[in-house]
């Protein structure tokens, strides 16, 4: 597919707008952020599997058009926006507007050629979503939670905690269409009950998975590493060695994968013995976890990729 495509086409992606550039045209042109608005772009691209299209990464912006797009057969990829800074400051950009953004992009796309995101069906775009506003509500209880904690007031104190018990209310309801979404599902059920025998992970983790990585299963240890934001990035030059650091990926995963490895450094064998090897090795907590979160993501991909149960063997030979 990737030798038929002769067109590239930058999106930046604003909440009203779309700023599109294709190449190699040079041809710029702006429609609105909404259903209209990208069934005249629809319109205007060219011929399905000739072009790759690339946006950037921006909350709930650009997941409509996403969607859209890929529903219509398009080749889109989604790319972290400092990746794509970082790329027109190779370029000697620095002037940054919508426009130029766009250019810049499909010109990432020419160049880079980022990998395309897979068909996201109706049903992974709600679990998604499902799981984003699960988080959202999470977030807002423990901001009430430490007003609660902080207020003299008792008045206060009795306003936060109905707001508490508010929360925890719709975040109980959305657990239960959560599970119903998975359970109506034989993929994701299959998938749930595989990760569910993995020691140290939990619902939270298992939905958020399934939710933000479908990609889970599908690709491989370096790529689902890099994907989530794990893989660690070298700084060498000449003599000088620099720390090793991960930056990008998704950070919502990282955030719940940093929870599943600090239960799977008591709970899981392979990943105890792993970080208390490190550990004797002199490596600091921060690089510790790390590793034991690209560990413990790499395990469950070939669990997904090879459809078995956890089994401490298996496991070894495939992390």
């Amino acid at each position: 597919m990737e030798g038929s495509i002769t067109s590239f086409v930058g999106i930046d992606v604003s909440k009203a707008s779309l700023d599109i550039h294709r190449l190699p045209e040079e041809r710029w042109q702006k429609v609105s952020n909404d259903k209209p608005g990208i069934q005249e772009l629809l319109g205007t691209l060219p011929a399905v599997g000739s072009c790759l299209i690339v946006v950037e990464a921006t909350g709930v912006y650009h997941r409509r058009l996403v969607t859209d797009l890929v529903d219509a057969g398009h080749q889109v990829a989604v790319v972290n926006p400092r990746q794509a800074r970082d790329f027109a400051h190779g370029l000697g950009i620095v002037a940054k507007t919508d426009p130029i953004d766009a250019r810049c992009l499909a010109h990432f796309a020419k160049h880079v050629r980022p990998r395309a995101v897979a068909q996201n069906s109706q049903k992974q775009a709600e679990l998604q979503e499902l799981v984003t506003r699960r988080r959202q509500l999470v977030d807002l209880r423990r901001v009430e939670l430490n007003h609660k904690e902080s207020a003299s007031s008792k008045i206060v104190r009795k306003n936060v905690q109905r707001m508490v018990d508010l929360l925890r209310k719709q975040i109980e309801q959305l657990d239960k269409e959560i599970l119903h979404l998975i359970e109506e599902d034989d993929d994701w059920n299959q998938k749930a009950k595989l990760l569910d025998t993995a020691p140290g992970i939990g619902r939270i983790n298992i939905v958020t998975l399934l939710g933000q990585v479908p990609e889970l299963g599908q690709l491989n240890r370096q790529k689902i590493s890099a994907l989530v934001g794990v893989a660690p990035f070298n700084r060498d030059s000449g003599r000088f060695h620099g720390k090793r650091s991960i930056w990008g990926g998704r950070a919502s995963v990282r955030s719940v994968l940093y929870m599943a490895a600090i239960t799977a450094r008591t709970h899981n064998p392979v990943i105890r013995n792993f970080a208390k090897r490190l550990e004797a090795a002199g490596k600091p907590f921060k690089v510790v976890i790390t590793a034991c979160m690209r560990k413990l993501l790499v395990i469950l991909n070939a669990m997904l990729k090879n459809k078995t149960e956890w089994s401490p063997k298996k496991c070894l030979a495939n992390a």
